[in-house]
């Protein structure tokens, strides 16, 4: 088990930027954030940090299917969809997949750590500028 490391300024003002949002930025959105009050943080830097403050679970790092991470400073039980045209992460209620009976579907030997929903669709701008 890992410990919790140190609070440091980078990291807090990451943190800090991060909870401002709801955009689920990526790596290069998030160090373009912080760069406003950062102006010498490097990109290595921010990857770091926000792979400490996933590891440390104070953030989420969205890795969904076929798509760039993303992050998330909402711990609060929720879940994502994620829109197919402009990939666009939004919170939905927590769907809870606990229930799933796994083994009954042919996946016998297997401990699971974690099971995920993924959700893809398009958001309401995309849909609009299809029609």
């Amino acid at each position: 088990m890992k410990t919790q490391s140190r609070m440091t300024r980078q990291r807090r003002v990451i943190l800090e930027e991060l909870s401002k949002v709801k955009s689920h930025p990526t790596a290069d959105e998030v160090y373009n954030m912080v760069r406003e009050r950062m102006p010498n943080i490097s990109l290595g830097t921010v990857y770091r940090n926000l792979d400490l403050l996933a590891e440390s679970n104070q953030i989420l790092k969205l890795e969904t299917a076929g798509n760039i991470r993303r992050y998330d400073a909402n711990m609060h039980p929720h879940s994502h969809v994620r829109c197919l045209s402009c990939g666009k992460v939004y919170d939905i209620p927590y769907i809870d997949a606990s229930h799933l009976n796994l083994q009954s579907e042919g996946l016998e030997g297997f401990d699971f750590v974690n099971v995920r929903v993924e959700i893809d669709g398009l958001c309401m701008d995309c849909a609009n500028a299809k029609s």
